[in-house]
């Protein structure tokens, strides 16, 4: 599985640390290390267990090294393999030359013939798309989030016929990346989207990506607080930086 790849790079690419701070949001969770580097990554706690406790791996978190908290990455349990994609995105997100800034819509090609497949519902996303191309269709689990949406299973049957595949990276934590990115094969371009995407090109292009469009945080203490109380991307603002990479 893609998750698999992604572990084994960063544990054979980049050195080990501790975890100095996790903290488990209604909305995002977001992981400090020692070195003070902080990522982020949706919470997905629709499966988790009943009760008044949702993380149900060992404790306490601070402390353990990435090797450690890695393992979580791929978990059935959806809020461990959040914060195993949040200590992820804290190894890999980091500032770099290459990284282009801005907007995914400035850097996503398209044309008015294309159709577009959208997996996760990004609404700053589609009123513009829907104006720059022939047909947009959404995907998503949440059927209540628009009227205009498709259930989130219709995706592995209509992305083989879209020119423009746009994935929510939340997909890594629900183990579903691996069937969508193989749907979106024949895709002109595939965009993995969010503030969950790990910017990690060496493993995502040999699966057909062909843009990775995430965040660095550039206000570790800040995320961390805004996490705590319950806020998300909305409220990130200037505390990170949204940025991509064409593969």
């Amino acid at each position: 599985m893609i998750v698999d790849e992604l572990r084994r790079h960063l544990l054979s690419d980049l050195p080990e640390q501790r975890v100095a701070d996790v903290r488990i949001g209604l909305g995002y969770t977001a992981v400090m290390l020692e070195d003070g580097a902080v990522g982020v990554a949706y919470t997905f706690h629709e499966d988790a267990a009943a009760g008044c406790s949702v993380f149900m791996g060992q404790r306490p978190l601070a402390g353990k090294t990435t090797t450690q908290v890695l393992e979580y990455l791929g978990s059935s349990e959806g809020v461990e393999s959040t914060v195993g994609l949040a200590v992820a995105n804290s190894l890999a997100n980091r500032p770099h030359p290459e990284h282009e800034h801005g907007d995914i819509l400035e850097l996503l090609p398209t044309t008015p013939d294309d159709w577009v497949g959208m997996v996760g519902y990004f609404g700053p996303l589609v009123r513009p798309l829907q104006e720059r191309v022939r047909k947009l269709t959404i995907f998503e689990r949440n059927m209540a989030r628009s009227d205009m949406v498709l259930p989130a299973e219709a995706a592995l049957e209509q992305l083989p016929s879209c020119d423009v595949a746009v994935i929510t990276s939340t997909a890594l934590i629900l183990g579903a990346m691996d069937g969508l990115l193989e749907a979106a094969v024949n895709c002109r371009e595939v965009a993995l989207v969010g503030a969950s995407t790990p910017l990690v090109p060496a493993v995502f292009a040999a699966r057909g990506v062909s843009l990775l469009s995430g965040v660095v945080v550039t206000d570790g203490p800040g995320i961390l607080q805004i996490v705590s109380e319950g806020g998300g991307m909305g409220f990130f603002g200037r505390r990170i930086d949204k940025v991509n990479i064409r593969i």
